[in-house]
């Protein structure tokens, strides 16, 4: 989990005049050589629990399927803050989320979780990086993950689109979200991000309101498919709009010859919040 200091060393770099000072201004062009790690990580069963009650999963003596992100999210934090990345943390866009479980992960395993940054390229509208996420019980890769984010700024209208998902229509499920839902998933997550919090922290980063974490609507996604899929998987979704808060999303999702395309969208425009893609390893 990431901390208070954590959290306001992410959000220094973003303010002018104290970015420029030492040991907060941003050094780096190019992302870090930097590896971080945790060591004998265990599980607190209950925290695992009030994680899945939030994000729609049942109670098992097993992990969710996502909930692994949570014990690499005080690494991330400690990489986009460190001097040597190239961008502020704040106000960097998750773009996609690729997830691999190679089997079900028991809540009493211990795990070495590790991640780092790679892959800067261009994108149409900046820069985008990838932050990779290994886990392991006893030398095995169980689970992995590749985090992807946009750093606005100049673009290049030829770099590659990003990972074509499939369409998917709602299928009548449609979830009521609270104003609070922002800060009930901070509270189990550790991701304290100001945008997701309270209507005034949000307009002060240019959004009408908070907004739900694309990690939460995620796992959602995946909770309501929990019980169809198989234990080794791969998970893919693309963020597409914010969800604003409180609000109401539209849940839909059909077979294809991997798995499941599924999706999130505004039940009154339409408009799309989240497409997502599994497929059998």
């Amino acid at each position: 989990m990431a901390g208070l200091p954590v959290l306001v060393k992410a959000a220094l770099p973003a303010v002018p005049g104290v970015n420029l000072l030492p040991g907060i201004r941003k050094s780096g062009r190019d992302l870090p050589d930097l590896t971080l790690s945790r060591h004998d990580v265990e599980v607190d069963v209950e925290h695992a629990a009030a994680y899945a009650a939030l994000c729609g999963f049942p109670r098992k003596d097993v992990l969710p399927l996502p909930y692994p992100h949570l014990l690499a999210f005080g690494l991330h934090m400690q990489i986009m803050t460190d001097s040597s990345f190239p961008f502020p943390a704040i106000g960097t866009v998750h773009l996609e989320n690729s997830i691999t479980q190679h089997r079900p992960i028991a809540a009493t395993e211990q795990l070495q979780v590790t991640a780092h940054a790679e892959h800067l390229r261009p994108h149409a509208k900046g820069r985008a990086f990838d932050l990779v996420t290994k886990v392991h019980s006893r030398g095995e890769l169980v689970w992995e993950e590749t985090s992807t984010f946009l750093r606005r700024g100049r673009g290049d209208e030829a770099a590659a689109a990003g990972t074509a998902l499939p369409t998917v229509e709602p299928t009548g499920t449609e979830w009521r979200l609270g104003g609070d839902l922002g800060r009930r998933y901070a509270a189990v997550s550790g991701d304290h991000n100001p945008i997701h919090l309270y209507a005034l922290t949000a307009k002060a980063l240019g959004f009408p309101r908070q907004i739900a974490h694309g990690m939460w609507s995620m796992a959602r996604c995946v909770g309501a498919l929990e019980n169809r899929l198989p234990d080794s998987v791969r998970v893919d979704v693309a963020f597409r709009k914010p969800i604003l808060l409180p609000g109401t999303v539209a849940f839909g999702s059909r077979p294809t010859d991997e798995g499941y395309a599924f999706a999130l969208s505004s039940p009154r425009s339409g408009a799309p919040h989240l497409a997502g893609a599994t497929a059998a390893l």
